[in-house]
């Protein structure tokens, strides 16, 4: 037996040696839990001196300690067989062997002149894995990375694999200091629960760029041009400040294209390092240069062999003239546009070449863009991949080119165009070029990746315009795959209340015919404060109905016509705090004659087309192009309402570079009326059919705060009766009666850059602006005022209260009130007669009806918040007119006008 032992013992210790160069190599090692999860190597005696045969005849093999496994499964893993012979070298083979399963963590032969016993203990079934300490890295971010799952076998090297693979993680998180220390608690049944201890770290920032090297541009100019920046208060927002090794080398490139593009044709990049501190906590990126000689354009050349290009003709269209500082992106784009160019002539595959000759002596760059012979190309096929809920017909029907029409680069871009426009698919939606089965063919692949296009909300918020708001929409934009919408919605407010139904189809009967339709119920108030509380003035329910059909005249002209059916009921306050009523009619004295001739109910059958002209790049977030749209309303077929109102809207876009884009708009309307006026006192256009501007249109302005109105002064200092004071003072808006009335006409402009931010803010949803705001609103028959000649005495030409009785509503004037021995109270005439009452005097004035210009200037922003669309702006009323309303300062939360 100490044969035996003997070779137990060595197999053990080459064991052991096994499991520890595996774990020198394997990284950190596994933290002790309840149970190591290797049994040390047994202390057993010093062998005897006598060896084992030279080679034993195997009479038997045995196996114990097994649990789960079958012995003839072990059995299996070895090529020990009752009958061979065997030897040292053969039992250390069989434990190499049973250690390359990773089964056991422990194992041992034992030999009774050829009666072989395995003794082995398995490894532990994983039932838990857990991860404790990941707040950056969400679990489902790590755990498709980690191969332990419960059921498995539990093993050393699976265990050091997943560690390495979570620290990597972190690392292109840019968290190099993050560590991870897996435990193992044992349990009943010989089970573990593996538990993953992250520790995060900081983030790695790039604490420094040190440029070498450099002498024609400074650091600031080189550092502007890299997507990496230095981490700082200024860039506390941006996530490009954290270490990327693919960021570092993208940043190689964007050195390299900026010396190029500055004429440097011989620089390079000798060296890129990054350094990790001590504390791997920051990154120090160190940049060695080499800048070289400053390049002009030497002869520029074009030589074709295409029928369709004629070189003298091209040479004139070429952006770059002998002379000019050489400009490598110039001359990529000038290859691209000539791609661009050739497509439009049907050759999908033309190949362009710039030769490029280098004169080191002149420091000059000649170059010929050598267009070789190609030829024209034809649609084979349109396939369209990737749509599992759009049918292919929705797709299809966007498409400016058909199969075996002739290729035409500029339908494809046209194409690309209108189906980013759809809103169903991920944005910058590319269609790919591939060749066909013979070499005037080709392929056009579109690949969408479908995002979500049904939309259920429900959210409140606080606007600056209407207080506490409620929404709740459900729409589909693209119901049944067929590019048709659906929508629902209601929304509720303090003053403004709406439900609408709606449908539309964009191609009836598979014809590019769209039609639509929507119910609905809009209350809407017309408010003004009083103090710091608002007064409703009047309020407006709409119930009506609208018919809608399109067709396209053009590829960017289109043709609308519409129908709708309103119904109208406009009421006064009927609130006794507001008086608007007496003796159950409209109180001229207290409402204004212009309110009280607007109440009353009305049908309105209106009919009306559009024609809108649209070439813009997307019609959601537009880039470039420009739009124009024409449109007018006839009422009259039928109604109690005549009118005819006409629209005019335009728009242009461009990108000025670098992420900026500029927005320019202009709209402009006119309602003529026909027939008599509602009274004889009023306009021929009813108040509520009239145009308002104010916010959130016109910023700088509040709602409904520009143009005609008119406002009642009631602050009149009445101490000396012969000679009134009114207190005229606009500045207070809070303490008189301020009626918008809306104009006829209206114009409206606006510009406005878009303001491009670092990734970090992108992330957020922040898309900052500056714009300036200009437009007005005016033309209305002046309103007949009350003035404070109405409540002066006749009998001694005095100013007085007015009394009035509140059942027969006879007035009078006041008397000269009384000391309580009878005499009169100096000129005070404030005392009514009994079953009378105070009407205080007042004034009202008219303002704002003039076509001169309102101009505004600010800066907002729009955030995609958890919380709903939020849109913040600051403006500064330039110009206005004496009875403007204007405003600093707008948010709204919750929704969007």
């Amino acid at each position: 037996m100490n044969s035996v032992a003997s070779h137990k013992f060595s197999a053990q210790a080459r064991l052991a040696a096994f499991l520890m160069a595996g774990t020198m190599l394997a990284g950190p090692a596994l933290a002790q839990g309840v149970q190591p999860p290797v049994v040390p190597a047994p202390t057993v005696p010093a062998p005897a001196p006598e060896a084992v045969p030279a080679a034993t005849t195997v009479r038997s093999i045995t196996v114990t300690g097994n649990q789960r496994l079958e012995a003839q499964t072990i059995l299996s893993y070895l090529r020990l067989r009752v009958g061979q012979t065997y030897n040292r070298a053969t039992l250390d083979q069989a434990l190499k062997d049973l250690a390359a399963t990773e089964l056991f963590k422990d194992f041992q032969i034992s030999d009774d002149n050829g009666a072989l016993t395995i003794q082995v203990a398995e490894n532990p079934v994983i039932n838990r894995v857990i991860l404790e300490g990941n707040k950056r890295l969400k679990e489902d971010k790590i755990r498709p990375e980690i191969k332990l799952a419960p059921r498995q076998i539990f093993t050393r090297s699976k265990v050091r694999a997943d560690v390495a693979r979570i620290i990597e993680l972190y690392k292109r998180q840019g968290r190099f200091a993050a560590t991870v220390e897996p435990k193992m608690v044992s349990l009943d049944q010989n089970r573990v629960d593996v538990v993953f201890e992250i520790n995060e770290g900081p983030k790695s920032k790039v604490r420094q760029i040190n440029i070498i090297g450099n002498e024609k541009f400074s650091d600031g100019d080189l550092k502007d041009e890299m997507a990496t920046k230095e981490s700082g208060l200024l860039t506390i927002l941006s996530s490009n400040t954290s270490y990327d090794p693919d960021r570092l080398a993208y940043d190689q490139q964007k050195l390299r294209l900026f010396y190029l593009s500055n004429g440097y044709a011989d620089f390079r990049v000798i060296s890129a390092v990054a350094e990790l501190t001590s504390n791997k906590q920051d990154f120090i990126i160190t940049y060695v240069v080499e800048e070289g000689e400053r390049y002009k354009f030497g002869k520029v050349d074009v030589e074709s062999e295409l029928r369709d290009f004629r070189p003298e003709t091209l040479k004139t269209l070429l952006p770059m003239k002998e002379g000019d500082w050489y400009d490598a992106k110039q001359v990529e784009d000038t290859v691209e546009s000539l791609s661009e160019t050739a497509g439009l002539f049907g050759y999908a595959f033309a190949d362009i070449n710039p030769e490029f000759r280098r004169d080191p002596e002149t420091r000059t760059m000649d170059i010929t863009f050598n267009v070789a012979e190609s030829p024209r190309t034809y649609v084979e096929r349109i396939d369209v991949n990737g749509n599992t809920l759009t049918q292919d017909k929705v797709v299809r029907r966007e498409f400016r080119l058909n199969e075996g029409d002739a290729f035409n680069s500029f339908g494809v871009k046209r194409t690309e165009n209108r189906i980013n426009s759809l809103g169903y698919f991920q944005e910058n939606l590319e269609i790919e070029r591939k060749e066909g089965s013979a070499p005037d063919r080709i392929i056009l692949e579109t690949n969408v990746e479908e995002k979500p296009t049904g939309e259920l909300s429900l959210s409140a918020g606080f606007s600056s315009i209407e207080n506490f708001l409620l929404q709740a929409s459900v729409r589909q934009r693209n119901f049944r795959g067929l590019g048709q919408q659906l929508q629902a919605s209601v929304n509720y407010s303090s003053y403004s209340k709406s439900i609408e139904l709606g449908f539309t189809e964009p191609y009836l009967f598979d014809r590019n015919i769209s039609i639509g339709g929507s119910i609905y119920r809009r209350d809407l108030n017309s408010f003004n404060f009083v103090g710091n509380d608002r007064r409703t003035t009047f309020g407006q329910v709409t119930t009506g109905a609208q018919v809608t059909v399109g067709v396209p005249l053009t590829e960017y002209l289109s043709a609308f016509g519409r129908y709708s059916l309103n119904y109208d009921d406009v009421t006064l306050s009927r609130d006794p705090a507001d008086g608007f009523y007496f003796g159950g009619q409209c109180d001229i004295l207290r409402a204004g004659r212009y309110l009280c001739d607007a109440i009353g109910t009305r049908t309105t059958s209106l009919l009306g087309f559009t024609l809108a002209y649209d070439d813009r790049d997307n019609r959601l977030r537009p880039t470039r192009g420009q739009s124009l749209s024409i449109s007018q309303d006839f009422a009259g077929l039928g109604g109690s309402v005549k009118y005819v109102r006409t629209r005019l809207s335009g728009s242009k876009h461009f990108n000025l570079g670098s992420r900026f884009i500029l927005n320019i708009s202009a709209e402009g309307g006119y309602i003529y009326p026909f027939g008599g006026r509602p009274t004889p006192t009023s306009d021929k256009v009813r108040l509520t059919d009239r145009f308002f501007l104010g916010e959130p249109q016109m910023r700088g302005f509040d709602i409904r705060g520009i143009g005609p109105r008119v406002i009642r002064f009631t602050d009149v200092d009445l101490t000396d009766p012969a000679n009134p004071i009114l207190n005229a003072d606009l500045s207070n808006r809070r303490n008189l009666f301020d009626d918008a009335l809306g104009g006829r006409a209206y114009y409206q402009g606006r510009v406005e850059v878009d303001i491009p931010l670092g990734t970090g803010a992108k992330e957020l949803g922040l898309r900052p602006s500056v714009f300036l705001d200009v437009g007005s609103v005016f033309s209305v028959k002046r309103p007949t005022l009350t003035t404070l000649a109405s409540f002066k005495d006749p009998t001694d030409n005095l100013t007085k209260f007015l009394c009035r009785n509140a059942t027969t509503g006879v007035q009078q004037f006041a008397t000269r009130d009384l000391n309580t021995d009878g005499t009169p109270n100096g000129n005070s005439y404030t005392t009514c007669p009994t079953g009378f009452s105070q009407l205080a005097p007042f004034e009202e004035r008219f303002y704002g009806d003039t076509w001169m210009p309102r101009v505004a200037i600010g800066a907002g922003v729009n955030w995609n918040s958890p919380f709903g669309p939020f849109r913040i702006d600051f403006a500064y009323a330039l110009r206005k007119e004496e009875g403007d309303d204007t405003k600093r300062f707008s948010f709204n939360v919750g929704t969007q006008f």
